[in-house]
């Protein structure tokens, strides 16, 4: 699993660890990514999503209708 949001879009970020000694080694700081099973009553169907814990609460704001119609104006697959 990506750790990529289909509704925030959110990505890890990248960056450096600095030790004590200053020696500089890559690491990346991943979103709470979780995989989510909403009932849409437009498609009359399940559907999973791969969402942070922001997207959850925007579904939870606005409804599944609502965010599921802008992804599919976006083109992405539902």
């Amino acid at each position: 699993m990506s750790a990529h949001c289909q509704v925030t879009g959110r990505k890890p970020g990248f960056g450096k660890s600095v030790s004590h000694s200053h020696v500089r080694t890559s690491r990346r700081w991943d979103p709470n990514i979780q995989k989510k099973t909403y009932f849409v009553p437009s498609l009359g169907r399940r559907v999973t999503l791969t969402l942070s814990t922001k997207g959850i609460k925007t579904i939870d704001r606005d409804g599944i209708d609502a965010v599921i119609s802008t992804l599919v104006a976006r083109g992405n697959k539902v």
